[in-house]
């Protein structure tokens, strides 16, 4: 994300002006844009003019829109936001408070302003703009016939390719077409890996299978690169961890880094950090229950006694378009992880209401605090 102009401070009415340049920005910018926000930018708008004969011509013309946003549409597979609202500046082709959409997307600047600039919306911002939040882990999990590449990032699971293909099943004394399937699936699954993962932003890239079907697409994929002219150094090739997954799904990434090994190599990682924190909470369920809670109201109680050691909470909780709902999240007291709904770990965190802490000392006395009839559903 590439910033023109001055960050806001916490508090006051602002705008800044921004070009997104990556997918992961428009993610950013997902979280990062409310309803009652407004957001300038250029569009497409289509213009019918008639003749003095009575004949008409329709043209397209580049506009520059002011739009109050209220609906707000993310697409990631596309990586746009479709934004929808009322026109604020009165031009000859859209009047003033008529409706208009606005597409962003990467390489298109725009304009946004806020009433009030909370401090979860300065984080994001700072958090876009910061190149050190590019993702340093990939990960390909696969069984045969089915993979996924991706990429991990503080804020995301990136999905880059996935590759679903018929392979012949393989037969006594006919294995030759099941080889040939596999070699076909391995060589697609290799182009798009080079395609997409890039060492010298990755740290650490994971291939997960089960059995050695892992180990089989490694060797294939350090030969497929070699033919390509693309040779993997010593130091690339020892960023390779070879892991068990249950299958090629992208789900089972969540086993994947649950994994010691896999979790002591990507120690240094910034996506590994929610992970962990996830496990440690998840274990203590188990173990010490009195010291692992979710739930806003359970969460609040133990704020109030300085009881939280680890904050977890959903970044969906901070899309909400009621303020109150907002700083009321803001304003616990604690090491706070955010976690992403398109993370695995935020899938899994989502279930627990999206907001679950870990204790510094037990408090059994929670139990007897009733969950909202929300967060019960």
């Amino acid at each position: 994300m590439k910033l023109l102009g001055r960050l806001p401070h916490k508090g006051e009415l602002g705008w800044v002006t921004l070009i997104p340049e990556e997918a992961e920005d428009m993610w950013h910018l997902y979280n990062l844009i409310r309803v009652g926000d407004s957001v300038q930018s250029k569009t497409m708008r289509k213009v019918v003019s008639e003749s003095n004969t009575g004949s008409t011509m329709a043209q397209r013309v580049i506009l520059r829109l002011t739009i109050a946003i209220e609906t707000i549409d993310y697409d990631p597979g596309e990586s746009a936001l479709h934004l929808k609202g009322k026109n604020l500046e009165e031009n000859e082709q859209v009047k003033l408070g008529q409706y208009h959409t606005l597409d962003l997307e990467p390489g298109r600047k725009f304009k946004l302003t806020k009433d009030e600039w909370d401090l979860m919306d300065i984080e994001r911002l700072q958090e876009a703009l910061d190149p050190a939040t590019q993702a340093d882990v990939a990960a390909v999990v696969l069984h045969e016939g089915l993979a996924h590449v991706c990429l991990l990032t503080p804020a995301m699971t990136l999905v880059r390719a996935k590759i679903d293909m018929q392979i012949p099943r393989k037969r006594k004394d006919y294995t030759s077409q099941h080889e040939k399937g596999l070699k076909r699936f391995f060589d697609a699954l290799a182009a798009a890996f080079l395609k997409y993962v890039d060492f010298k932003v990755i740290k650490c890239c994971l291939i997960a299978a089960r059995g050695f079907l892992n180990q089989q697409f490694l060797t294939h994929l350090i030969n497929f690169a070699d033919g390509q002219g693309k040779k993997f150094t010593g130091e690339q090739k020892g960023k390779f961890v070879l892991a068990h997954a249950s299958s090629g799904f992208k789900h089972a990434l969540k086993e994947v880094l649950e994994d010691p090994k896999v979790a002591a190599r990507l120690a240094e990682t910034k996506a590994q950090g929610e992970v962990k924190a996830l496990k440690q909470f998840f274990d203590l369920m188990a173990n010490d229950p009195d010291r692992a809670y979710y739930g806003y109201k359970h969460v609040i109680k133990a704020n109030e006694e300085n009881a939280i050691e680890t904050l977890m909470l959903a970044d969906s909780l901070f899309r909400s378009q009621d303020i109150a709902t907002r700083k009321k999240y803001i304003k616990l007291n604690a090491t706070v992880l955010i976690f992403s709904s398109m993370h695995v770990s935020g899938e899994q965190l989502a279930l627990l209401t999206g907001c679950a802490a870990i204790l510094r000392f037990g408090m059994p006395e929670l139990d007897d605090e009733a969950m909202s009839d929300d967060e019960q559903k």
